[in-house]
């Protein structure tokens, strides 16, 4: 084997330790009072491919559905949330989605899941065929469950596919820091409503 060859895998086996290391310091910090969110909703924006993930970071981030770039989920925010975005923290960006966001979200891009079919929330009948149980009986019905974090949130969350987001212009930089210290990852509080805005 080439001296080249093997200093090629020598590096690309330094930064994989690399990444694990991250991973394992990620997951032991203990979360901190000040990344409790202000709201117990959350919009959640995948913002990174697969390039340096870690398997455990993909795992993650498909237990949140965000299989790939560019799409968004609604989350209630907890402490099994909290800790999974510390750990995937350079791979999304989140915050406080308003109720114009959470409007505009649904009735532009949402998708409903139907025994493994697809149909966008046009139709209230098939609404409510899915979640009549639930007391949902209409797309308004959707949109008053997610923004005040109702009682069948869960299962409403589970009924709406992720959003499928427009690639932001010049809204992301494609850096991996934090969006306080001018990156794009992680809690973006109330701003997010703006990134949401233009991807929408």
């Amino acid at each position: 084997m080439k001296t080249g060859q093997i200093e090629g895998k020598s590096k690309n086996s330094a930064i994989k330790s690399q990444i694990s290391l991250k991973m394992k310091y990620r997951g032991k910090r203990p979360i901190k009072a000040s990344i409790f969110p202000q709201s117990k909703l959350l919009f959640i924006i995948r913002i990174q491919g697969k390039n340096d993930m870690h398997p455990h970071t993909r795992k993650l981030l498909y237990s949140l559905r965000l299989r790939r770039m560019f799409t968004g989920v609604f989350v209630k925010a907890n402490d099994r949330i909290m800790e999974i975005l510390q750990k995937v923290e350079p791979f999304v960006t989140y915050g406080y989605p308003n109720l114009k966001s959470v409007n505009e979200l649904i009735y532009k891009k949402g998708l409903a899941k139907i025994n493994k079919q697809v149909f966008p929330l046009t139709d209230n009948n098939i609404i409510e065929q899915a979640m009549s149980e639930h007391g949902i009986i209409c797309i308004e019905d959707i949109v008053k469950e997610i923004a005040n974090v109702g009682p069948h949130f869960k299962e409403v969350c589970s009924f709406l596919c992720p959003f499928n987001l427009n690639k932001p212009e010049k809204a992301l930089h494609g850096k991996k820091k934090v969006y306080k210290d001018g990156g794009d990852s992680g809690n973006r509080e109330d701003q997010i409503n703006e990134l949401i805005s233009k991807m929408n």
